[in-house]
């Protein structure tokens, strides 16, 4: 996976963690109702101590939805909700509710736990349910344990909570295999409108909009940056003499260099045809300057090849800082400009050429 597509994958998975919050707090009021119904229910039969532990539960379901609306924290609003049903479900259970159909109530427990949790845990909770349902029913004697089932009960519940289980589980193993394949899909053809495809690098489209954001970002805080824009020299002859198969090596082999010199922040693109536009974040004039004659010295020492033929490829460059510009638009056709004059100038070679670029190149510090 690229970095882009890793960046892609993370958002998704931020956007999924978001709307699970968004859920879990919408659970959390319905919960709170529930409770607040089913108690009163009790209250009204004369059930005033199951009443009371309803109304109690309420508690804890509010404090996680208040510590979740401060913190934001999403592993602690989940661990917490799961933590308290759990413990309402076990009450429901060990004291019978109102006419032993407390656990009735664990029938919700299933999907809840396979959506807080993943398939694997989901399991081990589920059987850790299992076991204290068993205690209940085996040991009735127990001083938490009010209730007592029928044999033909027990039965049944254990059936049927099983079936339910497994059903969930398959239901959750198949929504996480069609999301994964779905985000998958998604990332695949988001790096393919991104990308250029016979050099891997970005294309015009992304890196126009990479230019913007670093435009909005030097508008807020100053931070300088600078681009160049890049020309094969005299690329029609490769393809004339060599072949078109031959240049699109050229272009491959070419942007394998282009990623070998540039820094990770950097980012490369094919701007069209035999064009490249590299744009430098936190980079002023003169570090671009030594980048740009760095990669012209690579390309010139590489030995360009396609089935045995040397490939004769030097490249002119055009540089300019958005300390030189006010816009996008003026920044590129600066750098065009000197793009221009480079070749002007004889071609394989840098522009512009400031006073002493020579000494300056080398005691400038390392892009």
């Amino acid at each position: 996976m690229t970095k882009y597509s890793t960046l892609g994958y993370q958002a998704a998975q931020e956007r999924e963690s978001a709307q699970i919050s968004l859920v879990l707090t919408w659970l959390s009021l319905a919960a709170i109702l529930t409770l607040i119904g089913i108690g009163a229910k009790a209250w009204s039969s004369a059930h005033y101590s199951h009443a009371f532990a309803l109304w109690g539960f309420i508690l804890p379901v509010a404090a996680n939805m208040a510590w979740f609306a401060i913190y934001r924290n999403r592993d602690v609003q989940k661990t917490g909700l799961l933590v308290t049903v759990s413990f309402l479900f076990t009450y429901l259970i060990a004291s019978g509710g109102e006419s032993n159909t407390g656990p009735l109530w664990f029938y919700v427990f299933p999907p809840l736990v396979f959506f807080l949790t993943n398939l694997k845990t989901g399991t081990l909770i589920l059987l850790l349910v299992y076991l204290v349902a068993i205690i209940v029913f085996q040991f009735p004697g127990l001083p938490f344990v009010q209730a007592e089932y029928s044999s033909d009960f027990k039965l049944r519940f254990f059936a049927t909570l099983t079936f339910e289980s497994i059903f969930c589980f398959v239901l959750e193993a198949s929504r996480l295999k069609a999301r994964n394949e779905l985000l998958d899909l998604a990332l695949t053809h988001e790096h393919a409108a991104k990308t250029d495809e016979l050099t891997g690098l970005s294309n015009r489209r992304d890196i126009l909009n990479r230019l913007s954001e670093e435009f909005s970002r030097y508008q807020r805080t100053g931070h300088h940056f600078s681009i160049v824009l890049i020309d094969l020299d005299l690329f029609k002859n490769i393809n004339d003499h060599y072949g078109h198969s031959a240049g699109d090596a050229a272009l491959k082999q070419f942007a394998i260099v282009v990623q070998s010199v540039i820094r990770q922040t950097d980012v490369a693109a094919r701007w069209g045809g035999e064009e490249f536009l590299l744009l430098l974040p936190d980079t002023s004039l003169i570090p671009a300057l030594t980048l740009a004659e760095r990669l012209r010295s690579e390309v010139a020492r590489e030995n360009f090849s396609f089935q045995g033929q040397d490939l004769p490829i030097t490249i002119s460059a055009g540089v300019c800082s958005i300390s030189q510009a006010d816009s996008i638009d003026n920044m590129l056709r600066q750098a065009d400009l000197h793009l221009y004059s480079a070749k002007e100038a004889g071609r394989n070679r840098i522009a512009p050429r400031v006073r002493s670029q020579a000494a300056d190149t080398q005691n400038a510090p390392s892009a």
